[in-house]
């Protein structure tokens, strides 16, 4: 008796979309991984721009020099704090997609307990009829040793 349980098709059909979900998650992660290693470069140029101006600063420099590297600080920020935002954005999404990836986790893992318990019920009824064929042969052998 192994025919393939009724819910099969929906537990592939589950798992399918599990693996969906964690390739989208692969991805999500990829992307947030690679927003927060611009990020950390964006901030070390900073460093270094502002040790460069600290420098110049230090030697004396012009008002126009000065202006400029005031006015690329403050660009080098902005360009900051909008990859902070990209990073944080793609942060929430990857939280999502994990949230996506469990649910789907989830429900494979429920379809796969119900195969599961069908199964073992299967057995059960597959076992106890055997044994009620059996206890009728050794009846009717034991019935027919009596007649003897």
């Amino acid at each position: 008796m192994n025919r393939p349980s009724p819910l099969q098709p929906l537990l592939e059909l589950m798992q399918s979309r599990m693996d969906d979900a964690a390739r989208r998650l692969g991805e999500l992660i990829a992307s947030e991984t690679e927003g927060k290693r611009k990020l950390d470069m964006l901030q070390e140029y900073r460093d270094e721009y502002q040790q460069r101006f600290l420098q110049a600063a230090a030697s004396g420099i012009g008002p126009d020099a000065w202006r400029n590297y005031s006015a690329f600080l403050v660009k080098i920020d902005e360009a900051i704090a909008a990859q902070r935002s990209m990073v944080e954005q793609s942060r929430l999404r990857t939280v999502q997609g994990q949230q996506v990836w469990m649910n789907h986790r989830n429900k494979v893992k429920a379809i796969d307990t119900l195969t599961q318990r069908q199964r073992a019920a299967e057995l059960r009824t597959e076992a106890r009829r055997e044994q009620r064929l059996s206890d009728e042969h050794a009846a009717r052998r034991f019935n027919g040793k009596i007649d003897d």
